[in-house]
Protein backbone atom coordinates (compact mmCIF):
# COMPACT_ATOMS: atom_id res chain seq x y z
CA UNK A 1 0.00 0.00 0.00
CA UNK A 2 2.96 2.23 1.00
CA UNK A 3 6.27 2.53 -0.39
CA UNK A 4 9.67 4.24 0.16
CA UNK A 5 8.57 7.16 -2.06
CA UNK A 6 5.57 7.86 0.13
CA UNK A 7 7.99 8.10 3.19
CA UNK A 8 10.29 10.35 0.97
CA UNK A 9 7.63 12.83 0.57
CA UNK A 10 6.70 12.75 4.07
CA UNK A 11 9.99 13.41 5.10
CA UNK A 12 10.50 16.37 2.45
CA UNK A 13 7.28 17.76 4.22
CA UNK A 14 8.26 17.67 7.42
CA UNK A 15 11.74 18.99 7.10
CA UNK A 16 10.60 21.99 4.64
CA UNK A 17 6.85 22.73 5.84
CA UNK A 18 4.23 22.85 3.57
CA UNK A 19 5.17 22.08 -0.09
CA UNK A 20 3.61 22.05 -3.57
CA UNK A 21 3.87 18.52 -5.78
CA UNK A 22 6.61 20.36 -7.92
CA UNK A 23 8.32 21.49 -4.54
CA UNK A 24 8.51 17.86 -3.54
CA UNK A 25 9.64 16.72 -6.75
CA UNK A 26 12.58 19.03 -6.74
CA UNK A 27 13.61 17.94 -3.51
CA UNK A 28 13.44 14.11 -3.81
CA UNK A 29 14.11 14.33 -7.20
CA UNK A 30 11.12 12.30 -8.57
CA UNK A 31 8.86 12.96 -11.75
CA UNK A 32 5.84 15.09 -11.05
CA UNK A 33 3.15 12.80 -11.99
CA UNK A 34 4.85 10.11 -9.59
CA UNK A 35 5.06 12.27 -6.81
CA UNK A 36 1.36 13.63 -7.98
CA UNK A 37 0.21 10.30 -8.00
CA UNK A 38 1.96 9.23 -4.41
CA UNK A 39 0.48 12.74 -2.74
CA UNK A 40 -2.53 11.99 -3.89
CA UNK A 41 -2.88 8.32 -2.35
CA UNK A 42 -1.19 10.35 0.91
CA UNK A 43 -4.20 12.39 0.88
CA UNK A 44 -6.96 9.72 0.84
CA UNK A 45 -5.54 8.27 3.47
CA UNK A 46 -5.52 11.14 5.43
CA UNK A 47 -1.82 11.35 6.41
CA UNK A 48 -1.16 14.45 4.55
CA UNK A 49 -3.42 17.81 3.88
CA UNK A 50 -4.22 20.09 0.99
CA UNK A 51 -3.29 23.79 2.02
CA UNK A 52 -5.13 24.98 -1.09
CA UNK A 53 -3.47 27.21 -3.40
CA UNK A 54 -0.71 29.63 -3.09
CA UNK A 55 -0.80 32.97 -4.68
CA UNK A 56 -0.45 33.14 -8.24
CA UNK A 57 3.57 33.57 -9.52
CA UNK A 58 1.70 34.05 -13.37
CA UNK A 59 1.03 30.78 -13.88
CA UNK A 60 -1.82 28.20 -12.90
CA UNK A 61 -1.94 28.02 -8.67
CA UNK A 62 -0.40 25.43 -7.26
CA UNK A 63 -1.46 23.19 -4.54
CA UNK A 64 0.51 22.96 -1.34
CA UNK A 65 0.52 20.01 1.14
CA UNK A 66 1.42 19.51 4.85
CA UNK A 67 1.41 16.21 7.46
CA UNK A 68 -1.76 15.61 9.24
CA UNK A 69 -0.05 15.72 12.49
CA UNK A 70 -3.64 13.65 13.97
CA UNK A 71 -2.98 10.53 11.47
CA UNK A 72 1.18 9.59 12.14
CA UNK A 73 1.57 8.98 15.83
CA UNK A 74 3.87 11.02 17.97
CA UNK A 75 7.45 10.60 18.85
CA UNK A 76 9.12 9.89 21.79
CA UNK A 77 12.41 11.92 22.60
CA UNK A 78 15.09 11.13 24.88
CA UNK A 79 17.95 13.65 25.74
CA UNK A 80 21.07 12.00 27.55
CA UNK A 81 23.27 15.18 28.92
CA UNK A 82 26.04 14.62 31.36
CA UNK A 83 23.91 14.91 34.83
CA UNK A 84 20.30 14.58 33.65
CA UNK A 85 17.97 13.12 30.95
CA UNK A 86 14.78 14.86 29.30
CA UNK A 87 11.82 13.03 28.21
CA UNK A 88 9.52 14.98 25.17
CA UNK A 89 6.78 14.13 23.06
CA UNK A 90 6.66 15.91 19.65
CA UNK A 91 3.80 15.10 16.72
CA UNK A 92 5.29 15.09 13.31
CA UNK A 93 5.29 19.24 12.98
CA UNK A 94 7.37 19.52 15.93
CA UNK A 95 4.85 20.52 18.57
CA UNK A 96 5.35 19.33 22.05
CA UNK A 97 2.15 16.94 23.47
CA UNK A 98 3.40 17.23 27.12
CA UNK A 99 5.45 19.06 29.68
CA UNK A 100 9.24 17.36 29.35
CA UNK A 101 10.35 15.28 32.05
CA UNK A 102 13.86 15.80 33.52
CA UNK A 103 15.88 13.63 35.50
CA UNK A 104 18.78 13.70 37.28
CA UNK A 105 21.44 11.11 37.06
CA UNK A 106 24.17 11.69 38.98
CA UNK A 107 24.03 9.05 41.01
CA UNK A 108 22.82 6.79 39.16
CA UNK A 109 24.97 3.98 37.34
CA UNK A 110 24.32 3.14 34.34
CA UNK A 111 21.62 0.05 35.40
CA UNK A 112 19.98 2.63 37.22
CA UNK A 113 20.15 4.61 34.23
CA UNK A 114 18.36 2.16 32.44
CA UNK A 115 15.54 1.05 34.00
CA UNK A 116 14.57 4.55 34.99
CA UNK A 117 14.81 5.66 31.08
CA UNK A 118 12.08 2.48 30.47
CA UNK A 119 9.84 2.93 33.59
CA UNK A 120 9.15 6.79 32.22
CA UNK A 121 9.46 6.04 28.78
CA UNK A 122 6.38 3.07 29.78
CA UNK A 123 4.83 6.46 31.41
CA UNK A 124 4.77 8.76 28.60
CA UNK A 125 3.40 5.32 26.30
CA UNK A 126 0.65 4.60 29.17
CA UNK A 127 -0.59 8.70 29.52
CA UNK A 128 -0.93 9.01 25.18
CA UNK A 129 -2.87 6.26 24.28
CA UNK A 130 -5.10 8.63 22.04
CA UNK A 131 -2.70 9.15 19.61
CA UNK A 132 -0.15 5.89 19.29
CA UNK A 133 3.84 6.38 19.87
CA UNK A 134 5.36 5.89 16.54
CA UNK A 135 9.32 6.24 16.72
CA UNK A 136 11.10 7.10 19.94
CA UNK A 137 14.73 9.75 19.23
CA UNK A 138 17.76 9.17 21.77
CA UNK A 139 20.65 11.90 21.47
CA UNK A 140 23.68 11.23 23.69
CA UNK A 141 27.28 12.45 24.34
CA UNK A 142 29.77 9.98 23.26
CA UNK A 143 31.16 8.20 20.33
CA UNK A 144 28.21 7.60 18.64
CA UNK A 145 27.30 4.92 15.59
CA UNK A 146 23.85 5.48 14.61
CA UNK A 147 24.20 3.55 11.53
CA UNK A 148 24.74 0.06 13.91
CA UNK A 149 22.48 2.34 17.03
CA UNK A 150 25.34 1.94 19.47
CA UNK A 151 27.27 4.42 21.58
CA UNK A 152 30.86 3.05 21.85
CA UNK A 153 31.75 5.72 25.04
CA UNK A 154 30.33 2.81 27.21
CA UNK A 155 31.05 -0.85 27.50
CA UNK A 156 29.51 -3.41 25.47
CA UNK A 157 28.46 -5.05 28.57
CA UNK A 158 26.56 -1.64 29.17
CA UNK A 159 22.68 -1.09 29.01
CA UNK A 160 23.26 2.40 27.41
CA UNK A 161 25.97 0.83 25.12
CA UNK A 162 22.97 -0.79 22.38
CA UNK A 163 19.59 1.58 23.51
CA UNK A 164 18.08 1.49 20.01
CA UNK A 165 17.92 -2.07 20.06
CA UNK A 166 16.86 -2.84 23.67
CA UNK A 167 14.11 -0.02 23.50
CA UNK A 168 12.86 -1.68 20.02
CA UNK A 169 12.89 -5.11 22.19
CA UNK A 170 11.30 -3.43 25.47
CA UNK A 171 8.50 -1.48 23.16
CA UNK A 172 8.08 -2.87 20.00
CA UNK A 173 8.92 1.07 18.59
CA UNK A 174 11.67 1.73 15.81
CA UNK A 175 14.48 3.60 17.96
CA UNK A 176 17.39 5.89 16.37
CA UNK A 177 20.32 7.12 18.38
CA UNK A 178 22.82 10.06 17.39
CA UNK A 179 25.27 11.72 19.14
CA UNK A 180 23.89 15.10 20.68
CA UNK A 181 26.41 17.62 18.93
CA UNK A 182 25.65 16.22 15.16
CA UNK A 183 21.94 15.59 15.79
CA UNK A 184 21.77 19.98 17.22
CA UNK A 185 23.82 20.16 13.83
CA UNK A 186 21.09 18.21 11.69
CA UNK A 187 18.23 19.88 13.30
CA UNK A 188 20.26 23.74 12.87
CA UNK A 189 20.12 22.42 9.03
CA UNK A 190 16.86 21.51 8.34
CA UNK A 191 15.13 24.28 10.71
CA UNK A 192 17.76 26.86 11.82
CA UNK A 193 20.21 29.53 11.66
CA UNK A 194 21.78 26.98 8.70
CA UNK A 195 18.97 26.80 6.73
CA UNK A 196 20.42 28.69 4.04
CA UNK A 197 24.25 27.97 4.43
CA UNK A 198 26.36 25.30 2.30
CA UNK A 199 29.24 25.36 4.96
CA UNK A 200 28.26 25.96 8.82
CA UNK A 201 29.69 24.91 12.03
CA UNK A 202 27.64 24.42 14.71
CA UNK A 203 28.83 24.71 18.50
CA UNK A 204 26.57 22.89 21.08
CA UNK A 205 27.37 24.54 24.09
CA UNK A 206 26.42 22.18 27.00
CA UNK A 207 28.08 20.68 29.86
CA UNK A 208 31.00 20.45 27.20
CA UNK A 209 31.26 21.73 23.90
CA UNK A 210 30.41 19.80 21.01
CA UNK A 211 30.25 20.88 17.11
CA UNK A 212 28.63 19.54 14.53
CA UNK A 213 30.07 20.14 11.18
CA UNK A 214 27.79 20.85 8.00
CA UNK A 215 29.94 20.72 4.51
CA UNK A 216 28.03 20.84 1.03
CA UNK A 217 25.16 20.52 2.83
CA UNK A 218 25.58 17.71 4.69
CA UNK A 219 26.72 16.69 7.89
CA UNK A 220 30.69 15.34 7.94
CA UNK A 221 31.25 12.82 9.98
CA UNK A 222 34.81 12.09 9.37
CA UNK A 223 36.82 8.50 8.55
CA UNK A 224 35.57 6.73 11.58
CA UNK A 225 32.41 8.54 12.10
CA UNK A 226 33.49 10.71 15.24
CA UNK A 227 34.22 14.39 13.71
CA UNK A 228 33.68 17.27 16.15
CA UNK A 229 35.03 16.26 19.11
CA UNK A 230 35.32 19.94 19.73
CA UNK A 231 35.90 19.88 23.63
CA UNK A 232 39.15 18.26 23.59
CA UNK A 233 41.45 20.61 21.47
CA UNK A 234 44.27 21.15 23.28
CA UNK A 235 43.75 25.07 24.01
CA UNK A 236 43.29 26.05 27.79
CA UNK A 237 45.15 25.75 31.31
CA UNK A 238 46.63 22.82 31.00
CA UNK A 239 46.96 22.54 34.69
CA UNK A 240 43.21 21.88 34.87
CA UNK A 241 41.88 18.09 34.03
CA UNK A 242 39.61 17.34 31.86
CA UNK A 243 36.30 14.85 32.15
CA UNK A 244 38.28 12.83 29.33
CA UNK A 245 41.27 12.24 31.52
CA UNK A 246 43.41 14.61 29.34
CA UNK A 247 44.94 18.39 30.59
CA UNK A 248 44.25 21.24 28.69
CA UNK A 249 41.49 20.67 26.78
CA UNK A 250 38.83 23.52 25.62
CA UNK A 251 35.87 22.59 27.78
CA UNK A 252 37.85 23.03 30.84
CA UNK A 253 37.57 27.00 30.14
CA UNK A 254 35.06 26.92 27.55
CA UNK A 255 31.86 24.91 28.79
CA UNK A 256 28.84 25.35 31.34
CA UNK A 257 31.04 22.92 32.94
CA UNK A 258 33.27 25.47 33.43
CA UNK A 259 31.67 28.14 34.13
CA UNK A 260 29.76 26.90 37.01
CA UNK A 261 33.42 25.70 38.67
CA UNK A 262 34.77 29.24 38.38
CA UNK A 263 31.50 30.37 40.04
CA UNK A 264 31.60 28.25 42.38
CA UNK A 265 35.42 28.55 43.39
CA UNK A 266 34.66 32.59 43.08
CA UNK A 267 31.65 31.73 45.85
CA UNK A 268 34.21 29.62 47.98
CA UNK A 269 36.38 32.65 48.26
CA UNK A 270 33.33 35.08 49.52
CA UNK A 271 32.48 36.70 46.10
CA UNK A 272 28.87 38.75 46.15
CA UNK A 273 26.48 37.02 44.52
CA UNK A 274 22.71 36.29 43.69
CA UNK A 275 23.95 32.85 43.56
CA UNK A 276 25.85 32.35 46.65
CA UNK A 277 22.97 30.33 48.35
CA UNK A 278 23.39 28.09 46.07
CA UNK A 279 27.26 27.59 46.64
CA UNK A 280 26.65 23.71 48.09
CA UNK A 281 23.44 22.24 45.59
CA UNK A 282 25.74 19.29 43.80
CA UNK A 283 22.79 19.48 41.43
CA UNK A 284 23.93 21.02 38.03
CA UNK A 285 20.73 21.15 35.97
CA UNK A 286 19.30 23.15 39.06
CA UNK A 287 22.29 25.43 39.53
CA UNK A 288 21.91 26.46 35.94
CA UNK A 289 18.43 27.02 36.47
CA UNK A 290 19.64 29.70 39.47
CA UNK A 291 22.44 31.00 36.88
CA UNK A 292 19.88 31.77 34.04
CA UNK A 293 17.92 33.56 36.52
CA UNK A 294 20.83 35.32 38.20
CA UNK A 295 22.41 36.14 34.95
CA UNK A 296 19.06 37.82 33.61
CA UNK A 297 18.79 39.84 37.06
CA UNK A 298 22.42 41.33 36.14
CA UNK A 299 24.31 39.49 38.77
CA UNK A 300 27.75 40.65 38.19
CA UNK A 301 29.68 37.00 39.01
CA UNK A 302 27.47 35.37 36.48
CA UNK A 303 27.73 37.36 33.87
CA UNK A 304 31.69 37.90 34.24
CA UNK A 305 31.76 33.92 34.40
CA UNK A 306 29.70 33.92 31.15
CA UNK A 307 31.66 36.57 29.07
CA UNK A 308 35.07 34.59 30.51
CA UNK A 309 33.83 31.16 29.08
CA UNK A 310 32.39 33.27 25.59
CA UNK A 311 36.35 34.36 24.98
CA UNK A 312 37.74 30.81 25.61
CA UNK A 313 35.62 29.78 23.03
CA UNK A 314 36.00 32.04 20.43
CA UNK A 315 39.44 31.40 20.43
CA UNK A 316 38.15 27.82 19.77
CA UNK A 317 36.24 29.10 17.00
CA UNK A 318 39.14 30.79 15.62
CA UNK A 319 40.93 27.44 15.33
CA UNK A 320 37.80 25.77 13.81
CA UNK A 321 37.67 29.13 11.08
CA UNK A 322 41.31 28.44 10.02
CA UNK A 323 41.18 25.04 9.47
CA UNK A 324 37.60 25.23 7.67
CA UNK A 325 36.59 28.16 6.43
CA UNK A 326 32.92 28.34 7.46
CA UNK A 327 30.59 30.70 6.02
CA UNK A 328 28.17 30.66 9.18
CA UNK A 329 29.05 29.26 12.82
CA UNK A 330 26.26 29.03 15.09
CA UNK A 331 25.98 28.56 18.95
CA UNK A 332 23.41 26.06 19.63
CA UNK A 333 22.52 24.05 22.54
CA UNK A 334 21.02 24.83 26.00
CA UNK A 335 24.57 27.40 26.36
CA UNK A 336 22.75 29.62 23.88
CA UNK A 337 20.78 31.61 26.11
CA UNK A 338 23.29 33.57 27.10
CA UNK A 339 23.97 34.32 23.56
CA UNK A 340 23.88 38.20 24.57
CA UNK A 341 26.81 38.10 26.59
CA UNK A 342 28.65 35.57 24.62
CA UNK A 343 28.15 36.81 21.33
CA UNK A 344 30.07 39.77 22.07
CA UNK A 345 32.72 37.99 23.67
CA UNK A 346 33.19 35.45 21.41
CA UNK A 347 33.91 37.95 18.41
CA UNK A 348 36.39 40.17 20.67
CA UNK A 349 38.46 36.60 21.00
CA UNK A 350 38.14 35.38 16.96
CA UNK A 351 39.47 39.30 16.28
CA UNK A 352 42.80 38.42 18.39
CA UNK A 353 42.91 35.11 17.52
CA UNK A 354 41.97 34.64 13.91
CA UNK A 355 43.91 36.19 10.43
CA UNK A 356 40.94 38.70 9.55
CA UNK A 357 40.99 37.64 5.79
CA UNK A 358 39.43 34.34 6.80
CA UNK A 359 36.88 35.51 9.85
CA UNK A 360 35.67 38.51 8.08
CA UNK A 361 33.45 36.81 5.91
CA UNK A 362 32.36 34.32 8.64
CA UNK A 363 29.38 35.43 10.77
CA UNK A 364 29.07 33.78 14.10
CA UNK A 365 24.87 33.55 15.26
CA UNK A 366 22.55 32.34 18.39
CA UNK A 367 20.59 29.92 17.49
CA UNK A 368 16.86 30.93 18.14
CA UNK A 369 15.10 27.31 18.02
CA UNK A 370 13.51 26.76 21.76
CA UNK A 371 13.61 23.02 22.62
CA UNK A 372 16.53 22.28 20.44
CA UNK A 373 17.54 19.15 21.93
CA UNK A 374 14.09 17.59 21.86
CA UNK A 375 13.18 18.94 18.49
CA UNK A 376 16.62 17.40 17.05
CA UNK A 377 15.98 14.18 18.79
CA UNK A 378 12.64 13.86 17.21
CA UNK A 379 14.61 15.08 14.11
CA UNK A 380 17.04 11.78 14.10
CA UNK A 381 13.49 9.86 14.62
CA UNK A 382 12.39 10.96 10.93
CA UNK A 383 15.83 11.12 9.38
CA UNK A 384 17.08 7.60 10.05
CA UNK A 385 13.23 6.10 9.65
CA UNK A 386 13.47 3.69 6.51
CA UNK A 387 9.46 3.72 6.88
CA UNK A 388 7.10 6.52 8.23
CA UNK A 389 3.80 4.75 7.78
CA UNK A 390 2.72 1.06 8.37
CA UNK A 391 1.20 -1.02 5.97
Amino acid sequence: MFDQLHTQILKSIYFSGSQSIAEISNVISKSVPLVAKAIHHLVEHNLVHSQGLRASTGGRRAASYSINKEKLGNIITVCISRYSIRIGLFNFLNEPIMDELEINITQMDDAKIYDTLVEQVKIVIRDNKANPIYKIGITTPGFVDSQYGVNNSYSKDSPLHDLPYRFKKEFSIDTYIENDSSAIAIAEKNFGKAKQTNHSLVINLTWGVGLGIIVDQQLFRGFNGFAGEFSHIPLADESKLCSCGKKGCLEVEASLESAVEYIKECLKQGEVSLLAPHVHNEDRSQFLISLTQAYKLGDQLSIHAIKKMGFMLGKGIATLIHILNPEKVIISGIGATFGAILLPEIQSSIHIFCIPRLSQKTTIEISDLENIETIAAACIAVMQSKELIKN
